[in-house]
């Protein structure tokens, strides 16, 4: 589940041959792999690979020479100077007797297949000239492409394309995916993507430290909540969801439900007098409480058995949100802020971190989308350093001192002590009206049995995908809670533990 940066990725390598692997053997390893996704393909005997000037290039030598011996014509296209190519790619290319071409796109006229050998994971500038006019070239083609470590052109720490970038059938890499493989838009250049053990210990991690991970079950599941034979609602939590007035008691129930459905032992609905009969008709197992503006909100919260609290889902955006949002900080109860409470902070992020900090405990989760994301975090939006979604929240994390989830279809949860998880699970039909309000329900269900909240938003996020997946097509905001049972069975059916990434 660790996701290596490029300089991560780096010293993984240079621990590897300074314990005895010779860096040689690593190439011969990954250019075997590659080669092997060549021949999975059965796509035809004519490869063309575009090998670049690096250790990526000597992987694609390696594959070339591997090919060969298995009865593929292959022909080599070299982007730079053979005589300039130095370490493992020289002898990787010392290793290869067939002819090696000057880049051409002409080259890949006559491919069944393509290798894209190019670039690997590290390129940081812009693609011009000649490697640009293979990428072109590359994508042209219209026959599979196999991609070394990471398509070119993409860079692997932040997923952007640099210029241009290869659109491949699939991508080889090793040891452990880099965030570029999971941040848009470098995901959907990748295609099938294969992890492969090239002789990499995993030891080497306990030095590197990674402090990113793919969001999946195994990087929250020792943390989520299971109930017990001795257990009882109570000790399960109690959820409180601040409603808006009567048009916009919806995105209200949405939340409470997610909150119920996940596992809180209780939920209740705080609602504003006027629309106290609307929602008690829509509600049987959630309860509807009367509250009206900030001093009763922290009246209600005083009772500590109130323990999580969702703020913004049709709250209303203003003054009034704004000092519920202070009253429910300081009631103590783990909180998660979504939507209005997050807007009716514009460009004052610098305020809410004060409000936070001052907490008696910090069990926060901020949900922006993009847009609420610019309007609270303008300055860390518009800073040209921090070029990446992941830095983005990361660096909100730090700011806020609390929990970040950044949606999306690459959505980032990240924490102020620099943890981050990355999502690739979840389907393009959660774009729908009251998703989010789900999800936030969702994450104070599980803070309301205590899940720690860098862990409960991962494994909301997680969920909230897999609830649409099982689902499929057609989906809307109301089906997803429903569907949170089948999940949980699914997860409690398997054991969860390390990555089977070697």
């Amino acid at each position: 589940m660790e996701l290596l940066t490029t300089a991560e990725m780096a010293e993984a390598d240079r621990l590897t041959i300074a314990g005895g692997v010779p860096g040689i053997d690593l190439l011969e390893r990954a250019g075997a792999a590659v080669a092997d996704a060549v021949a999975a393909l059965a796509a035809g005997k004519t490869v063309t690979v575009v090998a670049g000037p690096g250790n990526n290039g000597g992987d694609g030598f390696v594959a070339a020479r591997r090919l060969m011996e298995r009865g593929y014509a292959v022909r080599l296209a070299l982007v730079g100077d053979r005589g300039r190519l130095e370490g493992d790619a020289a002898l990787a290319a010392a290793r290869w007797s067939g002819p090696v071409e000057g880049a051409d796109p002409a080259a890949l006229a006559a491919a069944d297949i393509a290798v894209d050998a190019l670039f690997g994971a590290g390129l940081a500038r812009e693609v011009e000239g000649l490697p640009r006019a293979m990428i072109e070239a590359i994508n042209a083609l219209g026959k599979p492409v196999i991609a070394v470590d990471l398509p070119s052109g993409i860079n692997g720490d932040s997923g952007a394309v640099m210029g241009a970038a290869v659109r491949a059938t699939g991508t080889v890499t090793f040891f452990r995916r880099k965030p570029g493989h999971l941040l848009l838009p470098g995901r959907l250049h990748c295609g099938r993507l294969q992890v492969t053990d090239i002789g990499i210990p995993s030891r080497v991690l306990e030095t590197v430290r990674p402090q990113t991970f793919a969001n999946e079950p195994s990087l929250w599941w020792p943390s989520f909540p299971q109930p017990t034979a001795e257990g009882h609602k109570y000790g399960r939590g109690h959820a409180v969801v601040v409603s808006g007035g009567l048009a916009s008691t919806g995105a209200g129930r949405l939340a409470a439900r997610g909150a119920l459905r996940i596992g809180a032992g209780l939920v209740t609905i705080a609602s504003p007098r006027e629309a106290l009969s609307a929602q008690a008709a829509e509600n049987l197992a959630v309860m509807v409480k009367p509250v009206d503006g900030a001093a009763e909100l922290g009246a209600f919260m005083a009772d500590r058995r109130r323990n999580a609290l969702v703020l913004g889902p049709g709250g209303g955006v203003g003054p009034a949100m704004r000092e519920q949002v202070a009253a429910g900080l300081a009631s103590g109860a783990a909180v998660v802020l979504d939507a209005d409470a997050l807007t009716s902070f514009a460009d004052e992020a610098e305020a809410l971190a004060a409000a936070i900090a001052a907490l008696p405990q910090r069990s926060v989760v901020l949900t922006p989308h993009e847009g609420e994301f610019s309007r609270l975090f303008n300055s860390i939006n518009k800073n040209p350093i921090l070029n990446s979604k992941l830095e983005k929240a990361r660096s909100a994390a730090r700011v806020i001192r609390a929990v970040l989830l950044l949606k999306g279809a690459d959505t980032v949860v990240a924490a102020p002590d620099g943890r981050a998880s990355i999502s690739a699970h979840a389907p393009p039909t959660l774009a729908t009206a009251g998703s989010g309000d789900v999800l936030a329900g969702m994450i104070a269900g599980l803070l309301a049995q205590g899940a720690p909240a860098f862990e409960a938003a991962s494994a909301a996020v997680w969920m909230h995908g897999d609830a649409a997946l099982r689902f499929g097509p057609g989906l809307i905001s109301e089906d997803l809670p429903d569907q949170l049972p089948a999940v949980l069975r699914g997860l409690t059916e398997q054991t969860w533990g390390p990555s089977n990434l070697n």
